[in-house]
C-alpha cells in the first residue's frame, strides 16, 4: 500500500530558526476513527523505516495482531528527511529547482515532531490513545508526550533513552565517516554515496546486534575456512540491501537528527523535562541491547512518574524491539490490566 501525502503549504519553521518554504509528509492510516476519536494509536518509525507499519512491525501491527484495524485507528507518519513520502535531501529544493543534498537543513526531533502535529491537526485527531516507538521512534514519541502533555493518554517507549549517549554518537559519527569516505556523496546525484551507505551500515548492524547475536546466527559449519566468512556475507548482503532502498543523504541528517536528541535541552535539564510527562507510560528494555543499553529505560522508569518498566531477555540486542513482538504483545496486555505506578512488569520466557 503506497504512502498518502498531506502537502502543507505554509513556511515550516525549524528548530535551528532555518525554515522549509513548504512540507510534503507521506502517511500511513489503518482502521477508522471512531466516534468518541479516542482509538487513535500513532506509530513513530526508527531510523531508516516508512509508514507502513504493517509491512515492518508484523507480529504487533496486522489484522490478527494486538495493534489491528478493527479495534484502533492507526497512524504512521515518514519522518522528516526520510525518503518514504516526506520531504527529503532529494527532494526539488524550489530555491534552485535541483534536489537539496547537502544545503537540505539540519532537524532535530523535535522538528520530527512538529511535522507530526501538523499531520495530526491535518487528521483531525484530538488526542491520541496510545503512543508507541522503538530506537529513534521512541526518541520521537518522548518528545511528544513532553511538548503536548495532554494529547497524550498513553505512552510506550522501546528500547530507547531520554539523551543520545556518546556511545551512539560515536557510532553514529562513525558511519557518517564511512560516507563521507565516498567521494562520490559530494557529486550530489541521487546515488552519491553508496558505497560509504554501506559501510555505515555494516557499522550500524554490528551496534543493533552483538556478540552472542553474531556467535549464534553466523557461525561457520566447517573449520577450514580462510575466506568468504558468513559473517562478512553478511555484512555485505546487509549494506546492499539497504544501499537498494535508500540514499546517503537521508541516512546522514537522520543519523544527526538522532544526535540531537535530548529533552533536557531548554527545560531545564532532563530530570525536569521528564516530569512533565503525563501519560501512562510502558518502558520497554532488553537486556543484550549494547546501543540502548538497558540502564537508559531503567533511567526512564525512575523519571517518569506514571511508568511501569519491562525487560526482555533476548538475543537479537537492539533489533530485538523489531523481532520480539510476541513478548512485547504480553507485555502490552499486561500493563493495560494494571496499575502502574512504579510497577514493574515480569516477563517469564526463554531465549
Amino acid at each position: 500500500m503506497d504512502a498518502e501525502i498531506y502537502n502543507y503549504k505554509k513556511p515550516f519553521k525549524l528548530e535551528s530558526g532555518k525554515q522549509l518554504r513548504e512540507l510534503e509528509i507521506g502517511f500511513h492510516t489503518y482502521g477508522t476513527l471512531n466516534k468518541n476519536r479516542d482509538n487513535v494509536v500513532w506509530v513513530c518509525h526508527a531510523l531508516t523505516a516508512n509508514s507502513d507499519v504493517f509491512d515492518w512491525w508484523k507480529g504487533l501491527f496486522g489484522g490478527k495482531d494486538y495493534f489491528n484495524p478493527d479495534d484502533y485507528f492507526i497512524v504512521c507518519a515518514n519522518i522528516l528527511g526520510s525518503p518514504y513520502g516526506t520531504l527529503n535531501p532529494l527532494s526539488i529544493n524550489p530555491v534552485t529547482d535541483n534536489p537539496y543534498y547537502l544545503a537540505f537543513p539540519q532537524f532535530t526531533v523535535r522538528d520530527i515532531i512538529k511535522a507530526h502535529q501538523l499531520l495530526a491537526d491535518y487528521l483531525q485527531i484530538k488526542n491520541i490513545e496510545i503512543l508507541i516507538g522503538g530506537s529513534l521512534g521512541g526518541q520521537q514519541a518522548m518528545e511528544w508526550a513532553i511538548m503536548e502533555p495532554e494529547f497524550i493518554k498513553n505512552l510506550i517507549l522501546i528500547a530507547t533513552n531520554a539523551k543520545h549517549s556518546p556511545w551512539g554518537i560515536a557510532f553514529n559519527e562513525s558511519q557518517r565517516l564511512a560516507i563521507s569516505a565516498d567521494r562520490t556523496f559530494y557529486a550530489n546525484t541521487p546515488d552519491g554515496g553508496k558505497k560509504g551507505l554501506k559501510a555505515a551500515r555494516s557499522i550500524a548492524l554490528l551496534s543493533y546486534r552483538n556478540y552472542k547475536t553474531y556467535g549464534i546466527t553466523q557461525q561457520e559449519e566447517k573449520e577450514n575456512h580462510v575466506d568468504d566468512y558468513r559473517a562478512s556475507s553478511y555484512q555485505n548482503y546487509q549494506g546492499e540491501k539497504l544501499v537498494n532502498r535508500f540514499n546517503a543523504y537521508s541516512y546522514w541528517y537522520l543519523s544527526k537528527s538522532m544526535d540531537s536528541h535530548n529533552v533536557g535541552r531548554n527545560r531545564h535539564g532532563v530530570e525536569k523535562a521528564l516530569s512533565l510527562i503525563k501519560a501512562r507510560t510502558l518502558v520497554v528494555g532488553i537486556k543484550s541491547d549494547v546501543l540502548f543499553p538497558i540502564e537508559e529505560q531503567q533511567y526512564l522508569f525512575r523519571h517518569i512518574q506514571k511508568s511501569a518498566f519491562a525487560e526482555i531477555d533476548s538475543f537479537y540486542g537492539h533489533d530485538g524491539f523489531l523481532i520480539e513482538t510476541e513478548a512485547l504483545t504480553n507485555i502490552i496486555t499486561s500493563f493495560f490490566k494494571t496499575d502502574v505506578k512504579g510497577k514493574i512488569i515480569e516477563l517469564q520466557r526463554t531465549a
